[in-house]
């Protein structure tokens, strides 16, 4: 059963994200060691793992979030997350749609990216256990990345799902997650601020005293 308290202080990473010379291992690691509520594999860009080689990192990564009990997200990757037997996938708007496979992929976390109010109004939210709203901010870890829609998104949204589980994305640091907690969201998404963080478990620890 999906427990929106996960949503808390969810980390988002690839190896592309991190800092070069760094071990991804490494990073996740210091994260969950530091309080992260929830992991999503996401290996995207022209320098990302494919292949063998990205679906021996994601059982590494899948077998350390379950030494700390941190539900394992995959991005997009559904055929990867069922290979794996990952704790559950995030789609965005252009994948797959959602009650296509939810059924092959039954008692797993379903997350969904949902940008605007027309966006929410037009997906089916069946099998979703939430939605990640954003970008927040701008930001630079997501070539794709749409036009920020900034926390009062969130406040819009929640007078459509009401307490239905919602986690902010996009360009979130310590200074702004403190707007996007009191706009409504269940938690953040973090890629950078946490990946390439010079001191890690402060910067999680930080985070987890802003979302409380």
């Amino acid at each position: 059963m999906f427990d929106k308290r996960n949503l808390k202080l969810y980390f988002i990473c690839g190896t592309q994200d991190i800092i070069e010379g760094e071990s991804i291992i490494d990073v996740v690691t210091e994260a969950l060691e530091a309080g992260i509520t929830l992991f999503q594999f996401r290996e995207k860009g022209k320098n990302a793992l494919v292949g063998d080689d990205k679906i021996m990192l994601a059982k590494q990564l899948l077998s350390l979030c379950h030494q700390y009990d941190v539900p394992f997200i995959v991005n997009d990757d559904v055929s990867l997350a069922k290979d794996i037997d990952a704790d559950g996938v995030h789609v965005g708007q252009n994948d797959l749609e959602v009650n296509k496979f939810a059924q092959q992929f039954e008692n797993k976390i379903i997350g969904l990216s949902v940008g605007d109010v027309d966006e929410y109004q037009n997906s089916d939210l069946k099998y979703v256990d939430y939605i990640g709203v954003g970008p927040m901010f701008a930001t630079s870890s997501k070539d794709d990345a749409s036009l920020p829609v900034g926390p009062e998104m969130i406040t819009q949204l929640r007078d459509y799902v009401n307490d239905y589980p919602i986690v902010a994305i996009g360009g979130i640091n310590l200074d702004n997650a403190p707007a996007i907690i009191q706009a409504g969201a269940d938690g953040v998404s973090i890629i950078s601020a946490i990946a390439q963080s010079q001191n890690i478990t402060e910067s999680v620890r930080h985070f987890l005293q802003t979302v409380e």
